[in-house]
């Protein structure tokens, strides 16, 4: 059966760049069909705060329209076929900026935009962060799927509280240190080797390293306030490392290469735990979990346990007051 069958329905996202309602991508990121007319931007209420011009095949940021908003303070330009990020200079009172799924190489334009906070660039053709400079207000920073290779120019956004750079081309976490105010880091599917570079994040409360190059847990011991902690489809083979983590109410340690379920019986805030499509066939790890008190779900499928005719039963026994398991509830 192919791996993508196999997959539970619900997992939690590699990124969080479609955390709004966007359907997923089809095709390369940026890519939109550019046969037929270009598309123009259409003010129908020139006092609305927010203007929302997604799916109109807009080929390039014009100022004719755009300049009769004089109170605009959303922007969003979703799935168009713009190129460039231009003609909003006039547009200093903009909070949120939404420029997901186009075609724009270069981050460029922004620098009159000293109060937005929220900015949305993923899926673009960008390579490297830059232009960012006066964005001192800057909350959640939006770079998933573009091709950036490095994590720099970042240090200066310390208001920054979410940062999203899920699927790019990064080896190394660097360049992270000045951002204190962070509470969300999603880097899954990029080409990371190892947890390193984050001990001064010490508000981080989710964590997201899906699909990249793991094999070891480490370096988290400075992370006391992680709740949310992703690390499936990685080459992890043993538990460890959690030992300051003693708030994570979340772990996904689905798809990977471990044999044994252990070093987490401290996790006494744990509710859900996936662990699924991994190498357990030991079902005496499992009665450990009873010493999760608090935890309600847990996927374990697609483990050699999981073979058992009883499988469901036993792990009812073993956690009498699991509420789901896999993805069916628990009876």
């Amino acid at each position: 059966m192919d791996e993508t069958d196999e997959k539970r329905t619900d997992d939690p996202p590699l990124d969080n760049s479609g955390a709004k309602g966007e359907p997923a991508p089809q095709n390369e990121a940026g890519s939109g069909e550019e046969e037929g007319p270009y598309g123009e931007i259409v003010v129908v209420d020139v006092d609305s705060p927010e203007l929302d011009m997604n799916y109109q095949r807009i080929g390039a940021i014009t100022a004719d329209e755009l300049e009769k908003m004089t109170c605009l303070e959303r922007l969003y330009l979703r799935w168009n076929l713009i190129k460039k990020i231009e003609n909003l200079e006039s547009f200093t009172s903009l909070v949120e900026l939404e420029l997901y799924g186009n075609q724009i190489t270069e981050i460029v334009g922004l620098d009159t935009l000293v109060n937005l906070e929220i900015l949305d660039l993923s899926f673009n053709r960008i390579t490297e962060i830059k232009g960012l400079g006066n964005l001192l207000k800057l909350k959640k920073l939006f770079l998933s799927s573009n091709k950036i290779s490095k994590m720099d120019n970042l240090s200066h956004l310390t208001n920054l509280e979410l940062l999203e750079l899920g699927n790019n081309k990064i080896r190394v976490i660097e360049n992270l240190d000045t951002l204190v105010n962070l509470d969300s880091l999603f880097l899954g599917k990029n080409k990371i080797t190892e947890i390193k570079n984050l001990s001064s994040l010490k508000n981080l409360k989710l964590l997201s390293l899906q699909c990249t190059r793991l094999t070891v847990i480490q370096n988290l011991d400075e992370l006391t306030e992680l709740t949310d902690l992703y690390l499936s489809e990685n080459g992890i083979e043993i538990i460890q490392g959690l030992d300051n983590n003693k708030k994570l109410t979340t772990l996904d340690l689905a798809m990977n290469k471990i044999t044994k379920i252990e070093n987490i019986g401290h996790l006494t805030e744990l509710e859900e735990f996936w662990i699924n499509h991994n190498k357990i066939a030991d079902w005496t790890c499992i009665n450990s979990l009873s010493a999760n008190k608090k935890l309600n779900t847990v996927y374990l499928e697609k483990n050699p346990i999981g073979e058992d005719a009883n499988y469901r039963r036993k792990i009812k026994l073993a956690i009498p007051w699991i509420k789901q398991i896999d993805a069916t509830l628990a009876r």
